[in-house]
């Protein structure tokens, strides 16, 4: 994590990330939910984990925001490829729908996110989450705010 914010201003947005898989060190929501970037590449990112039974609900399935967390992530990651080393973004709004349950027995699981449009204040982007035999069990559109990073003081 230290990567991103050690080189932020003078990394674009894409080898922010790049920096950050190289490291080998995921921010700290991927190690509590044990999922992790592997791939990167321009408006398009890939996150991959295996849920177990850590991230269970009580009705015995993987709780929905284990689905929506690495949906949002891919979404995220894919705007901030496009992103210059002078901006800046957040999730305005995730739309989840769950197609299949997750299990133990599920992974490992992929969720792959793509830029549908980008402009200078607003992203528009969409994800799916597949499990390990291939089928689609989550997918998500997000509207994401584009922002400037603020100028840090000189000195």
């Amino acid at each position: 994590m230290d990567v991103i914010r050690n080189n932020a201003a003078a990394l674009s947005g894409i080898d922010q990330l790049r920096a950050l898989m190289d490291a080998g060190t995921p921010p700290p929501i991927g190690v509590t939910l044990g999922f992790t970037l592997i791939e990167i590449e321009d408006g398009r990112a890939v996150f991959q984990g295996d849920p177990d039974r850590s991230v269970y609900n009580p009705i015995g399935s993987v709780h929905g925001g284990y689905a929506a967390t690495l949906l949002d992530s891919a979404c995220g990651c894919a705007v901030h490829s496009r992103l210059t080393a002078q901006q800046g973004y957040t999730t305005l709004e995730l739309k989840v729908a769950y197609h299949r349950p997750l299990n133990d027995a599920s992974g490992p699981v992929r969720a792959e996110g793509r830029i549908l449009s980008i402009g200078r204040r607003a992203a528009f982007a969409e994800a799916t989450l597949t499990d390990a035999a291939g089928r689609l069990c989550a997918s998500a559109t997000s509207t994401l705010l584009v922002f400037d990073l603020p100028v840090p003081p000189a000195g």
